[in-house]
């Protein structure tokens, strides 16, 4: 049974009200709020374990909602808009988005990415060991084991992997991931990412043609889960 707590932050009616009883029919605590103004002050008041948060608010941008937040907010926060430029995308997601949703939308696909998301929460607190199926990666060791057999990679390619994981369930962006591993000069090389990406794939998914680890969002950038 849930005992998250979920905070839902959009102006819409018939969104609350369809996310309230979603939410509460799968155990999660819900708090509604119809402005970012009111957002705030609930999130500020009383800590939620996620947010799920519209841009198209009638007093604030969502985009300046979700940069105060992440002033001091560190749990996952998802974004439900009907924006779905991949700008507007990006934007969310390098300004510390968890996870992107376009309305209109399917239940059971933001379940899935809020159970992502509260995963990633657990993450946030670098655990030693992340586990993921059948890998798991010894931070500490600096060690990755699929079936409890090492896989060899190269610091690069650890470095990678270990970026991913610790963000388990959540979207990195290529720009993010890129001036992470390899510096700021390097947000442009997206096809050097995806070479990476390719090798890293061919040592970690028992199909890589079919990875259920590293996951592409298309045009812009990669999920670990």
């Amino acid at each position: 049974m849930n005992n998250a707590e979920i905070l839902v932050i959009d102006d819409e009616p018939q969104i609350r009200k369809l996310l309230k009883i979603s939410l509460e029919s799968n155990d999660y605590k819900v708090t509604l709020a119809e402005t970012g103004t009111e957002g705030i002050h609930l999130a500020a008041n009383h800590t939620p374990d996620l947010i799920i948060l519209d841009l198209g608010l009638p007093d604030r941008n969502g985009h300046i909602i979700l940069k105060e937040l992440r002033e001091w907010y560190e749990k996952s926060v998802i974004i439900l808009s009907v924006l779905d430029k991949e700008a507007d995308i990006i934007k969310a997601l390098d300004n510390g988005a968890t996870d992107y949703l376009t309305k209109p939308f399917r239940t059971g696909e933001l379940l899935a990415r809020i159970r992502a998301s509260l995963r990633s929460n657990q993450n946030t607190e670098l655990q030693p060991r992340i586990k993921a199926q059948d890998l798991e990666i010894d931070l500490s060791a600096r060690l990755v084991e699929r079936d409890k057999k090492p896989i060899k990679l190269t610091s690069t390619e650890y470095s990678l992997i270990a970026l991913l994981a610790k963000n388990q369930g959540r979207v990195l962006t290529h720009q993010f991931i890129l001036k992470e591993i390899w510096g700021i000069g390097s947000q442009n090389e997206t096809q050097y990412l995806r070479v990476f990406i390719a090798q890293l794939r061919k040592k970690l998914e028992k199909n890589p043609n079919a990875p259920v680890h590293i996951i592409t969002e298309s045009g812009v950038g990669y999920r670990f889960v």
